[in-house]
């Protein structure tokens, strides 16, 4: 077997090209499911409320005097609350596209067409007000120029002629519509499936880790996937909630302040919000150049206002939703961040806090495990002032206050110290 095993091993190495085309392949094939299973995910919070606030006290006074009263109110809640949800999910996923899509198209239009005159402005302005620093206002006119150009390259080559060709591929290609159509379809279906069914395929699923793995093991990874699941809904839900109403706000804000391009600079702002740590600053930036093209002193008033709306959603509006969902510090959150984006680009961004926040428990569970097998503390607070354990009785000590100020004098020293020998017990009698 270990031979086979090896075999294998080496063939699937050595075709790694056609494995991968393989696993991509499959995942073409079952990527309506997929969509299910996420679709029917995020909409299980949405279900759970309307089942338990609009539908279940609903159907109890309906069904009161029904023989299997219970039942059916408990089937008929589901069976509504379903459907409900879909029909929020697709409201809402039509709306925004019927609403932010065209305005979306237009306000890039507008600004690619009138990027000449944008960069007239911030030029001129360049040269109020450095008139009195002549070599500054030449670099700055050539930068300026420099970038316009580039811009204007990159926007009148590329982007509208991909923004015009996507539409028209959607419109025109009949093949692709109605391939996503299915796709989306077969996920909506998978997914009312899914939620209507919920209990019985957790219950099947259950089965099967009873019946794989130990009962130890399976109640071990029972615990392990709701803690898993209690992270990710949690994070998920209260950032999108929280994303949405700092997109709302910033819009009106924007109207207020009479900004340019209203909607596109809320749904850039909401859409950054989503990523921890770097979403403001990330959004903040190519919304500041747009609104820099209207006007300089309007561009740091829309800084000071995005300023403000960050800081009341990190301080105020965040731990509201969010509260001690994380768990971790801002170093681990950044460092995930970093990691999840560099591998898997903006999902990773978005799902890399809640992956770190579980495997960073997961591994903390088992130091911890370790260290109460050893007889040793688990806090990390009693290890601060703690120089080594004694290897017999276990006991922590610290360094002698002598050999400690002798340490702070002689920076040079090296490392590890030695432990203090103990004291012999016939010199003690001595």
């Amino acid at each position: 077997m270990v031979i086979a095993a090896a075999i294998v091993f080496y063939q699937l190495i050595s075709n790694l090209s056609w494995l991968r085309n393989a696993l991509h392949q499959l995942g073409t094939i079952l990527s309506p499911f997929i969509w299910g299973l996420v679709i029917a995910y995020l909409l299980y919070p949405v279900m759970k409320l309307y089942s338990r606030f609009l539908f279940t006290p609903l159907c109890t006074v309906l069904f009161r005097r029904s023989a299997r009263a219970e039942h059916r109110t408990a089937a008929a809640a589901r069976g509504l609350s379903v459907f409900l949800s879909i029909v929020t999910l697709l409201v809402l996923v039509g709306g925004l596209i019927r609403l932010v899509a065209p305005q979306l198209y237009s306000s890039i239009e507008s600004i690619v067409m009138n990027s000449s005159d944008y960069v007239e402005r911030i030029d001129g302005w360049l040269t109020k007000t450095l008139a009195d620093y002549p070599e500054l206002e030449s670099a700055a006119s050539n930068a300026v120029g420099d970038l316009s150009k580039g811009v204007v390259n990159w926007a009148t080559g590329q982007l509208l002629p991909r923004m015009s060709s996507l539409l028209a591929s959607i419109t025109t290609n009949v093949v692709n519509v109605v391939r996503g159509l299915y796709n989306i379809l077969i996920g909506v279906i998978v997914s009312v499936y899914v939620l209507y069914s919920r209990e019985a395929f957790a219950a099947r699923c259950k089965k099967l880790i009873y019946c794989i793995f130990s009962l130890e093991a399976s109640e071990k990874l029972l615990s392990g996937v709701q803690f898993t699941n209690q992270v990710f809904m949690g994070f998920l839900s209260g950032k999108l909630l929280d994303s949405l109403i700092i997109g709302i706000i910033c819009y009106i804000g924007c109207l207020i302040l009479r900004m340019p391009y209203p909607l596109l600079l809320a749904f850039i702002i909401g859409i950054f919000n989503i990523i921890p740590f770097f979403g403001p600053i990330i959004g903040a930036i190519p919304t500041a150049l747009v609104v820099l093209t209207e006007s300089p002193w309007k561009m740091l008033i829309f800084l000071v206002f995005v300023v403000v709306l960050q800081q009341f959603d990190g301080n105020i509006l965040g731990p509201k939703i969010l509260g001690n969902r994380v768990g971790i510090n801002g170093f681990w959150v950044m460092f995930s961040i970093i990691l999840g984006a560099g591998v898997f680009g903006f999902a990773g961004m978005l799902l890399g806090v809640p992956v770190f926040v579980v495997l960073y428990t997961l591994f903390s569970h088992l130091i911890n495990r370790k260290l109460a097998r050893s007889g040793l503390p688990t806090e990390t607070e009693e290890y601060k002032n703690v120089a080594y354990f004694d290897p017999e009785t276990g006991q922590p000590a610290s360094w002698p206050e002598e050999e400690l100020q002798s340490v702070r004098r002689r920076r040079s020293i090296r490392w590890p110290i030695s432990r203090p020998k103990k004291p012999d017990p016939q010199e003690q009698k001595k």
